[in-house]
């Protein structure tokens, strides 16, 4: 996961972890507004359409749910936003075909999509929504269809350029969110963004129970690299550092700079025991090879971990990785030290002194 192609990866697994948390509430007032436009038409279509957006509304909350747990809850959200498309075309479908005056409907997924998603995946979406809109009008009256054409071609038109508009929209704030956001020395997620992310790590925890690991990171006498060998050099060190340490990220792990040369790891779903284990992959990584201008240079660690069950509370995890991480310096540095196990959990540590406190 290093390199520029890493980089991107924890920006946009963090944006869309972000929107999606965003995007909740005024989903909720989408499907109140299609009900409310489904109940007026009922009349003319009938109360079943009613079914359909229940089913949809239905897979969102399980796809909440099930993106908690997710070691990678961008294929459990995007897999919702596609069902969510299947749902509006077969109702579509049942209604009418390309006859039904809800064909643009299929257009309304779309706006989502580079809310949350790379341009590649947007590129995707859109597929799938034509081939939908396609497989409706063809499937259901093929005659009416070819005797009339723009029944499909507005929609869409309508598909594409909903989409062309909300990706330019959203690249302009992506750009200005992201100078907000990123560490310009090193490309990692600063400290607002590790904010935004223990927010939601904290809602998550209140659902799934499962344990969050913290690992502060210092790099060890790197004041006598800026003093002896200038600023550069020590600015080098730091950028091939930060490319090391996300290196031995998981998909779903996120790296941040809080300031200077120290670095803090978040890690959903490590107890105390995988995130000790996590922290000393990542001070081999550092330790291993050289940095900079061919130096060798070493980190220290701290770490801490909310037990199984509990809620998430950062300041109090984050408290006492800092604390492990002071014990690391004191007892001679390049190490991992261990926070104490915390209430519910029971940790078999390790009687090496290189990974214990």
């Amino acid at each position: 996961m290093g390199g520029p192609q890493g980089i991107f990866a924890e920006l946009d697994r963090e944006r869309l972890l972000d929107m999606d948390r965003r995007l909740k509430h005024v989903r909720r007032q989408a499907f109140a507004v299609l009900l409310a436009a489904l109940l007026l038409c009922s009349p003319w279509i009938g109360l079943w359409t009613i079914a359909p957006l229940a089913l949809a509304a239905l897979l969102f909350w399980l796809a909440d749910r099930e993106s908690v747990r997710a070691e990678r809850p961008e294929y459990v959200i995007f897999g919702a936003w596609v069902g969510s498309e299947v749902i509006i075309a077969i109702s579509v479908a049942l209604t009418g075909g390309a006859q039904a005056p809800t064909m643009a409907w299929l257009a309304i997924p779309i706006v989502t999509l580079p809310a949350r998603f790379s341009g590649r995946v947007v590129a995707v979406g859109v597929l799938v929504a034509l081939a939908l809109l396609l497989a409706v009008g063809f499937g259901v009256d093929a005659e009416a269809v070819t005797s009339n054409p723009p029944t499909l071609i507005a929609p869409a038109a309508v598909i594409v350029a909903v989409a062309m508009l909300s990706m330019a929209l959203m690249q302009s704030d992506i750009e200005h969110r992201d100078e907000c956001v990123i560490d310009e020395l090193t490309g990692m997620l600063n400290r607002k963004a590790l904010t935004s992310r223990v927010e939601e790590l904290t809602q998550q925890s209140e659902v799934s129970g499962a344990p969050i690991g913290i690992v502060i990171g210092d790099l060890d006498h790197f004041k006598s690299i800026n003093d002896t060998a200038g600023h550069a050099i020590g600015d080098a060190v730091l950028r091939d550092v930060a490319h090391r340490l996300r290196g031995q990220l998981r998909a779903f792990d996120l790296a941040y700079r809080l300031g200077g040369e120290e670095f803090v790891v978040l890690f959903p779903g490590a107890d105390l025991l995988e995130s000790r284990a996590l922290a000393e992959g990542l001070r081999v990584a550092v330790a291993d090879e050289s940095v900079g201008d061919g130096r060798c240079v070493t980190m220290s660690f701290g770490v801490s971990a909310s037990a199984r069950g509990e809620i998430f509370r950062y300041r109090d995890v984050f408290a006492a990785a800092d604390a492990a991480l002071y014990e690391a310096k004191r007892t001679g540095r390049d190490r991992v030290c261990t926070a104490p196990a915390r209430s519910g959990e029971h940790v078999q540590l390790p009687t090496d002194l290189r990974l214990s406190a």
